[in-house]
């Protein structure tokens, strides 16, 4: 604690930037950026854009300070390279960040409508029922799959665009929300285990959770297909049909790589093909149908 209150306040800076878990945040911003100039072009408002990117930003960055805060104990055994961990940044300054994240989440949305503020509630909601204990149950399953696809309903509803294609995309958010969190998950599974941690990928087992993760990636490519055979979504083809081929390579990449998971990095790379796959099918898929 002595070193902690030594500590000038610049040096703190490094510490608050890294409890913002700065790479999935940028992948969850890029993300909703994305689904936000899908839904408004091509009447791009930008001073709106930039406050629904910008509610976003700072939703999740509140949901990633807080769970450090939540997990400090556990990191303090296990993850010692984390700013809290390292006495960085104090457990109450932590806190403090978080819930300033979320005044201001709420500030930024005051100018949109009354849907976009209470799907961002909702969102944070699970979000924090996720780091409050969630995270550690089979239950952190479900609520990736309904957080996930309150992405892109969040951003078309803040854009006033109504479409009912923002139902089809919540199957196939759904779908590829569950990857995500085991993808997530995967490179802990042994180390959650022996914390008696209950993770949807703990309960599943490695072996089966490597299969499960790109086969549900691929199951979400084939719905979006189907929407397309079926006429159900109209679609701009070649850019589907290229954009499905990219999510199959990259599904074949992620099995791939499942077998170096053990190897330095390996988990960090598993997530991010994860990641871009999921990035790549949503927005080339939601690019198709604009270009018809």
């Amino acid at each position: 604690m002595g070193a902690l209150k030594q500590q000038q306040p610049g040096s703190k800076i490094p510490g608050f930037f890294f409890l913002c878990h700065p790479g999935p945040v940028l992948f969850h911003t890029l993300a909703v950026s994305i689904f936000a100039l899908l839904a408004a072009w091509p009447h791009l408002v930008w001073g709106t854009l930039f406050l629904i990117i910008a509610a976003h930003l700072a939703m999740q960055c509140s949901i990633a300070v807080l769970n450090d805060y939540c997990d400090r104990e556990l990191d303090s055994v296990s993850k010692r390279d984390k700013p809290l961990a390292r006495g960085i940044v104090s457990p109450r300054e932590a806190l403090i960040f978080g819930w300033a994240w979320i005044v201001l989440m709420y500030l930024l949305l005051l100018p949109l409508n009354w849907l976009a503020i209470l799907i961002s509630t909702l969102y944070l909601l699970l979000g924090q029922s996720y780091n409050l204990g969630l995270k550690s149950t089979p239950w952190s399953g479900i609520v990736f799959a309904v957080a996930i696809p309150l992405i892109p309903v969040y951003a078309y509803v803040a854009v006033g665009n109504m479409t009912p294609f923002i139902f089809c995309l919540i199957p196939v958010a759904a779908l590829l929300g569950v990857a995500l969190n085991l993808a997530n998950s995967l490179p802990d599974i042994a180390e959650d285990a022996a914390n008696h941690a209950r993770t949807l990928a703990v309960v599943l087992g490695e072996r089966r959770t490597r299969f499960i993760c790109p086969l549900l990636i691929l199951l979400a490519a084939l719905l979006v297909a189907c929407f397309a055979l079926t006429n159900i979504v109209h679609v701009q083809s070649i850019l589907l049909w290229a954009t499905l081929g990219l999510v199959i390579i990259g599904s074949g990449l992620i099995i791939f790589q499942s077998t170096s998971l053990n190897t330095p990095g390996g988990g960090k790379r598993y997530f991010l093909l994860v990641v871009g796959t999921c990035l790549v099918l949503a927005s080339g898929w939601l690019a198709s149908t604009l270009l018809v």
